[in-house]
């Protein structure tokens, strides 16, 4: 069957009694409030991030300098949302990490526009841009701790931007409270993960995510 992750975003439930700190790998979906097109368009089926969207890219990239024991596999932030894979490791890690439980990068991926490779997992040195106010002080974060803390830095980044450069309002919050997480249970389910994340731009008009009565989507 096709992995369609956006059908499920309405009805995300964490696993009862799953502990979300242990090592493994996380495909995680954020969306903004009211699915508003914030951070840039679809262009020729490749994503252009606007200056919101590029402070997004960096907040997450910039991740694992606040959470040492995460690595960052592919991403890709979208006008209107963020999909990304998190792992977390069982100890602190620097260069060269290795993707928990036996999880292998998928090859083959290009990249576009706001989109890691896959090729390797994000080193926490490699991070850059948006430093974090404030180091974590937890050992091992839940996931939950990690999306959490870039919603309230995205937040913070974005009213900065809609004060000093104009940037569009949002309503109430930037962001759903919610968000869609998916375990990576093995290699094949990380594969069809990474590609569905990297195909995103070309797929977006048919993304359920895409507000098409929203003008500001494209």
């Amino acid at each position: 069957m096709k992995f369609e992750p956006s059908k499920h975003h309405r009805h995300s439930i964490r696993l009862k009694g799953y502990d979300y700190a242990q090592a493994g790998g996380y495909y995680v979906t954020i969306i903004t409030q009211g699915r508003e097109c914030l951070f840039g368009e679809i262009v020729d089926e490749k994503m252009i991030l606007n200056a919101a969207g590029q402070m997004v890219n960096a907040a997450w990239e910039a991740l694992p300098q606040r959470f040492p024991n995460i690595g960052l596999g592919i991403f890709q932030v979208m006008p209107n949302h963020l999909h990304g894979i998190v792992v977390i490791h069982d100890d602190p890690v620097g260069a060269g990490l290795v993707p928990a439980q036996g999880l292998v990068p998928a090859q083959g991926l290009v990249p576009t526009q706001g989109l890691v490779p896959a090729q390797g997992l994000v080193p926490a040195q490699a991070a850059h841009s948006v430093p974090s106010s404030r180091a974590t002080t937890r050992v091992a974060p839940t996931l939950g701790d990690i999306v959490g803390a870039f919603k309230s830095i995205t937040t913070r980044e974005y009213i900065r931007g809609v004060d000093e450069s104009h940037w569009p309002q949002f309503y109430k919050r930037l962001w759903q409270r919610n968000y869609y997480e998916h375990i990576i249970r093995n290699q094949t389910d990380y594969e069809r993960i990474a590609d569905y994340i990297a195909a995103n731009p070309s797929n977006w008009k048919m993304d359920d995510e895409n507000p098409f009565h929203l003008p500001t989507c494209k």
